[in-house]
């Protein structure tokens, strides 16, 4: 007998659909006309137990206890899923045949073979069993994945780089949470002063965007503009670049803050001769960016519609597993495999179909075009959230429909033509100062039509006024014109703008920003930042249940009790730098760059290091804690798990408008 397991029933149902038929539905399974069973997990079946678990006295938090590290990890069953696992139990005793279905990443990786752990599969079946990869639910995707099922030892390094996290988060998490709760429990603070790898350098983030703005004094800055006749009524304006001599008057960002050198460079030059010394025209384009993944795609959906990560997600797996007109929706890849590309007259009709909107952009789209998203070397274990080919008439939610359409979007865009533009540029000397002109202007849209379409007016960044200067002259090296006058323009200083839903998981994802080191910011451009695709979202909103985190519209910022924890932890546990190290290491896991004792062994170190640190934490930080702690009741939780639920619903299900 086979015995596939799913990561979910909707899985399980999805590769049912395609297998012989009559089936019979069971408890916790579904049984093939020829025998064969297929069962689900319900996501992680299996937990990392409880420090009680391993010795009753560590049910009592005491400092004393700490670092709590098992010598010999233990998992356990989940309350509400042990049926579901008993049910496997007797499957997979059962079976001839393993096929691991579960989802296409680490975690999927992971749950289904830490399954196979827990019941001791002999070596011999785990030898034998088979992976089987689906990100598209449809049916004829199903049948082509399981006509390409691999040995699942191929994508053990997955399963390995997923414990290897789960573990290294359960011991800082567990350890941290307890040490600094005890701490500040010294100084009045009643409530649990959560600490994480992940969620507290993403608080650490937004505490010090609010301190960098609480800090901020504006400051006047000086931009001097010369404006030079070519005839009567031809002429261009030009931004002086200020020389090495003037460093001293110049701020980091290389902005003028002496007002009298700009109001002598202004007197300075009026009636002066200018001198070209280079006239460029460049023309230029630039293809369509890549098709989504989900961290993409949450920013977009933040932008645009200002959904939050959670409420975009949870759009997302409903398009998949319910409606399934998307595909994967949890993948960190924005490439495609190259045989998707023949699948591209289908997606298009399905698209033209399924939202009315975009007929006339797939009839646009040129599907013989190949564009540089289709690259099998970048694609692992799944690829980009695209359309699938399924025509369908379901009513779609309002968010449902928004979020298909942008993803329809992203797609269709790999069969537009490149946007071209020309950049035309003039440097002139006067006076022997050099001041620039530039312009861009747009020559073909392209993919801008369908996304983007806002023609780009950014003629010239150095134009003295609101409006854009009219094209920049023909002229040439080595003529010379008339200065008739300077204009001196006076600014201020803008303080940092505070985090919203978009622009804290693109800081999560391009985390290597907000690195100092300079070694560990190069390594990680090539990762995935703070956090996976599949957690950011539930991380931002943990920070928010903890009432670390809060909304003033589309503002995010630190609450005080927030800020008084990370002022309290030390710098180490604030900044991305160790929890994207972690990620780096856990990736070079996934590649097999890396085993497992290499990364767990110096992270016990550091722990035991870090609980240390904690019985010596500032009582002041501590005291701000107690003083504004938060009043967190079953009652505020259950308040709070409403509003979530009932916002995350309204995401899904509203019903579409009339």
């Amino acid at each position: 007998m086979k015995l596939y397991i799913a990561e979910k029933p909707s899985l399980a149902r999805a590769i049912a659909a395609v297998l012989p038929k009559p089936q019979k539905n069971q408890q916790g399974y579904i049984e093939l006309a020829n025998g064969d069973c297929i069962s689900w997990c319900i996501g992680h079946l299996l937990e990392n137990a409880e420090p009680q678990d391993y010795q009753p006295e560590f049910k009592q938090w005491k400092a004393t206890d700490l670092p709590i590290i098992p010598s010999q990890w233990r998992l356990k069953a989940k309350p509400k899923t042990k049926s579901q696992l008993s049910v496997l139990s007797q499957l997979i005793k059962q079976a001839d045949q393993l096929i691991h279905a579960g989802d296409p990443d680490r975690e999927g990786q992971l749950l289904v073979d830490e399954v196979f752990a827990h019941f001791k599969v002999n070596q011999q079946k785990l030898a034998q069993t088979q992976r089987l990869l689906i990100s598209d639910l449809n049916p004829s995707a199903v049948k082509t994945a399981l006509n390409k099922l691999q040995n699942n030892k191929q994508f053990a390094a997955l399963s390995t780089s997923a414990l290897a996290r789960s573990r290294a988060d359960w011991l800082f998490g567990l350890n941290l949470t307890r040490a600094y709760t005890l701490q500040a429990k010294q100084v009045g603070y009643q409530n649990v002063l959560s600490v994480g790898r992940v969620q507290t350098p993403v608080l650490g983030l937004v505490v010090r965007r609010d301190q960098a703005i609480d800090e901020f004094v504006s400051k006047p800055y000086y931009q001097v503009f010369a404006h030079v006749k070519i005839n009567q009524t031809t002429g261009f304006s030009a931004k002086w670049q200020p020389s090495e001599a003037c460093a001293a008057h110049l701020d980091e960002e290389g902005r003028v803050l002496n007002k009298a050198l700009a109001e002598h460079v202004v007197k300075q030059i009026e009636g002066q001769d200018a001198l070209i010394k280079k006239a460029e025209q460049t023309n230029k384009k630039q293809a369509a960016p890549l098709p989504y993944n989900l961290s993409a795609l949450q920013i977009d959906a933040a932008k645009i519609f200002s959904l939050s990560a959670q409420d975009t997600l949870s759009v997302c797996q409903s398009l998949y597993e319910k409606h399934k007109l998307i595909t994967y929706p949890r993948s960190d890849c924005r490439y495609l495999p190259n045989e998707h590309f023949f699948q591209a007259k289908q997606v298009s009709a399905a698209i033209a179909n399924n939202a009315s909107e975009l007929a006339t952009a797939c009839q646009q789209a040129n599907l013989s075009q190949k564009s540089k998203a289709w690259n099998d070397s970048k694609v692992d274990a799944h690829h980009a959230i695209i359309p699938t080919a399924k025509q369908s008439s379901a009513q779609l939610t309002h968010n449902e429909q928004k979020i298909y359409q942008l993803i329809c979007k992203q797609y269709l865009v790999q069969f537009f033509p490149p946007w071209q533009y020309q950049d035309n540029s003039i440097e002139c000397l006067i006076k022997n100062g050099l001041f620039i002109a530039k312009h861009r202007q747009t020559t073909d849209l392209g993919w801008k039509t369908l996304i983007g379409s806002k023609i780009d007016k950014q003629a010239d960044k150095n134009e003295p006024s609101a409006t854009n200067q009219n094209k920049l002259p023909k002229v040439k090296a080595g003529d010379i014109y008339l200065c008739t006058h300077g204009e001196l323009i006076e600014k201020m200083t803008q303080p940092p703008q505070a985090f919203t839903d978009a622009s804290l998981l693109a800081a999560m994802t391009g985390i290597s920003r907000y690195v100092s080191d300079p070694q560990i910011r190069k390594i990680l451009k090539e990762t995935d930042g703070l956090g996976t695709e599949a957690t950011r979202a539930g991380i931002i909103e943990l920070l928010f249940k903890r009432q670390f985190l809060t909304r003033s519209g589309k503002q995010i910022k630190a609450t005080e009790t927030g800020k008084a924890l990370v002022l309290s932890l030390p710098e180490q546990l604030t900044l991305p730098d160790m929890t994207a190290q972690w990620e780096a290491s856990l990736e070079a896991i996934c590649q097999r760059q890396l085993n497992y004792q290499s990364f767990i062994e110096p992270l016990l170190v550091n722990l035991q290091q870090l609980v240390e640190l904690a019985k010596q934490a500032p009582n002041e930080a501590l005291k701000q804690a107690a003083k504004n702690q938060p009043v967190i009741t079953k009652r505020t939780t259950k308040k709070f798990t409403s509003r979530y639920k009932k916002r995350t619903k309204s995401a899904s299900n509203k019903p579409k408008s009339s």
